[in-house]
């Protein structure tokens, strides 16, 4: 693993706690899919069409990839959905872009394949060192700072070559009720570690939402920091997919409502993501299960420094160009790349 040294790390803990929190949102996203299964679409159209909305999202067309075409043998394109995460809002009374600070804690690209055969979900190094248009190099997450939201847009196209068609941004803050709505989720925990006095032992483990807000956010508890904090979240992102879309939240009205209500306050989306674009995706989408949603991160070449001695991921450019193929020919299901 190059460049990837535990000096290195302990340098990238000292920059401020922000978290990588965008998984909400992945996670909301899902409910969709899940509305329609359940039997309650109209009922939650009002709901899912009270998200907060971002003007002026994307950057000047004539600066983007161009819009996907559809597979040969579907009628639709894919759909590659930039997923923003932040926890600086002090509360739900402000909106969630006000409070938005000046770097996103985390990154995720959510593809949607032509055949809606499934989800993939590609995480991104918050750290991970890239060229911002007209900014030089920098962190990733930089791109908020310098231009908002359509630089975060323009840069997050120019790494996977591909057009951004939806936006969301998520205010993390919402997580633990999500979590206790569907009265928490059980996984294969891969290894041992404590946050404070919560103990996660290996094996099979259940969170309530306090205990999966801890078991995400950790990352100094690890040798290899974000690392692990990603692996943590993918695992949860599946076992939350396979409690949401298990029978007995598909057949609880009451579930699939709070699911809806604890949601909404904590999300805004792009002007042209409306519910009932949202309802068409996952009417096309009513046949994926957990086990069809997989996710792996940015393939990096470790750990460094740049720029007055900040902690850096560096981006491993050669694997880069297999991601920006598979992006292309909608062949992401099946990608598993080491993280660095």
């Amino acid at each position: 693993m190059t460049n990837h040294t535990t000096e290195a790390i302990e340098q990238n803990d000292q920059a401020p706690a922000k978290k990588n929190k965008a998984l909400f949102w992945v996670l909301g996203s899902f409910l969709v899919i899940l509305l329609i299964a359940g039997g309650i679409v109209w009922a939650a159209l009002a709901k899912l069409g009270g998200f907060e909305r971002i003007e002026d999202a994307f950057p000047d067309e004539s600066l983007r990839p161009a819009t996907s075409e559809p597979a040969e043998g579907q009628d639709e394109p894919s759909v590659n959905i930039l997923l923003l995460g932040s926890d600086s809002r002090a509360d739900t009374s402000t909106p969630i872009l006000d409070d938005l600070g000046n770097r996103a804690d985390s990154i995720m690209v959510a593809h949607i394949p032509s055949d809606r055969s499934g989800v993939q979900i590609m995480s991104i190094m918050r750290d991970s060192w890239v060229e911002i248009e007209g900014h030089g190099e920098s962190k990733i997450n930089a791109a908020m700072a310098h231009g908002g939201v359509p630089l975060m847009v323009q840069t997050v196209e120019g790494l996977i070559d591909q057009r951004i068609d939806h936006i969301a941004v998520a205010d993390f803050n919402g997580f633990k009720n999500l979590t206790d709505s569907v009265d928490g989720v059980e996984l294969d925990n891969p290894r041992a570690f404590s946050v404070g006095d919560t103990d996660f032992a290996e094996g099979t483990i259940s969170l309530d939402g306090e205990d999966a807000l801890a078991f995400v956010r950790e990352r100094k508890s690890f040798s290899d920091g974000d690392y692990s904090r990603a692996e943590n979240q993918q695992l949860f992102m599946q076992a939350f997919a396979e409690e949401v879309l298990s029978r007995d939240t598909l057949t609880s009205p009451s579930k699939m409502n709070s699911l809806v209500d604890e949601t909404t306050p904590y999300v805004a989306l792009d002007d042209d993501f409306g519910a009932t674009d949202m309802l068409g995706l996952g009417r096309s989408m009513s046949a994926v299960r957990s086990s069809d949603i997989t996710s792996f991160t940015l393939p990096t070449a470790g750990i460094g420094t740049e720029g007055g001695g900040q902690s850096v991921v560096y981006v491993d450019w050669d694997e880069l160009d297999e991601v920006q193929q598979r992006f292309k020919d909608d062949d992401l299901a099946d990608y598993q790349p080491e993280p660095y």
